[in-house]
């Protein structure tokens, strides 16, 4: 007996199982924060691909016939896996309407925009599935980034 209350007195080696029990709590939360921060990094980079591909469009304005060139070019510099799609419309009064190239009638506001979108999935380095993740445990990640040309 005098046995037990001496060490429930003893209060060696309590840092040290203290430490053993929030360890791998603290290690999955490292390995969270570092998992957001490559996802984070993915999307930065496919937004700044995204927005090369406007800066062409503002260099040299726009035609639909690039359309296939500009997102083959997106894809490539996104990687492996990755898909561009650059859409292209027309805004008579604030509505989609008709096509890029068409008018509107006389008097009515018109606004013409491109936007590019990059898509390319993530894997994380824990597999579960989060909400947002896809099936397999991966993550979409996208970057868009859009002009108005008139």
């Amino acid at each position: 007996m005098t046995r037990l209350f001496s060490l429930r007195k003893n209060d060696r080696g309590t840092v040290t199982i203290e430490l053993a029990l929030i360890a791998p709590i603290l290690a999955t939360m490292l390995i969270g924060l570092v998992d957001i921060g490559t996802a984070f990094s993915h999307k930065l980079r496919l937004e700044q691909i995204a927005n090369r591909a406007i800066e062409k469009v503002q260099q040299d304005g726009f035609d639909a016939t690039w359309e296939a060139t500009l997102e083959a070019e997106a894809a490539a510099a996104a990687g492996p896996g990755a898909t561009a799609d650059l859409t292209y419309w027309l805004e008579c009064n604030g509505a989609r309407v008709g096509t890029y190239t068409a008018g509107c009638a006389a008097g009515v506001p018109i606004a013409r925009y491109v936007q590019v979108e990059v898509v390319r999935s993530h894997t994380p380095i824990i597999a579960a599935n989060f909400t947002g993740s896809n099936a397999d445990g991966t993550m979409t990640v996208r970057g868009i980034a859009g002009i108005r040309t008139q």
